[in-house]
């Protein structure tokens, strides 16, 4: 989705990894937990932190920072695990997300978002769907969907993850 297909107000979540705030649409958003204790599974790839319990059934975690190339942080009161819903392939997976924090559930109107900059971030600019303006600083709003290959995330599964059924 590219922002020009931003047609209407939408909800984001923000999360901040290091001083950087991020968002990913509300609806991709099932839930955000608590840090818990993460079991490492062997042969994975640096950004995958492991698995954790999540009533009864595993749920891989992957850590965001190491994923977007950022280093590693010492986890905080603050940091947390969002439970997102993952779409390749017609194929839906839910992962947990590793973030420093997570800041607010906010509206964003398709006139704060502007395109993903061509240069200049960190990022592979693929994964980003638009940068939203609010309060004269500005969110990377991420397409939790591209974020991940095809390849990365059979890894993912692989390591323990609860596959969507039915839904």
């Amino acid at each position: 989705m590219s922002v020009t297909e931003i047609s209407e107000t939408t909800q984001y979540l923000t999360f901040k990894l290091e001083d950087e705030v991020f968002a990913l649409d509300i609806a991709k958003v099932r839930e955000v937990l608590e840090c818990t204790t993460v079991t490492r599974v062997p042969r994975t790839p640096d950004f995958m932190c492991g698995v954790i319990n999540l009533r009864g059934g595993v749920m891989p975690v992957v850590n965001m920072r190491l994923k977007f190339g950022m280093p590693d942080a010492e986890k905080t009161v603050n940091t947390c695990i969002i439970i997102v819903e993952v779409t390749i392939d017609g194929e839906t997976l839910v992962i947990g997300a590793l973030a420093d924090s997570v800041q607010e559930v906010m509206d964003l109107e398709p006139g704060q978002i502007e395109p993903a900059p061509r240069i200049g971030t960190r990022l592979n600019t693929e994964f980003i769907k638009g940068m939203g303006k609010q309060d004269n600083r500005f969110i990377m709003i991420l397409d939790i969907d591209k974020v991940f290959s095809a390849d990365e995330l059979a890894l993912v599964q692989d390591a323990g993850t609860y596959k969507e059924t039915g839904g």
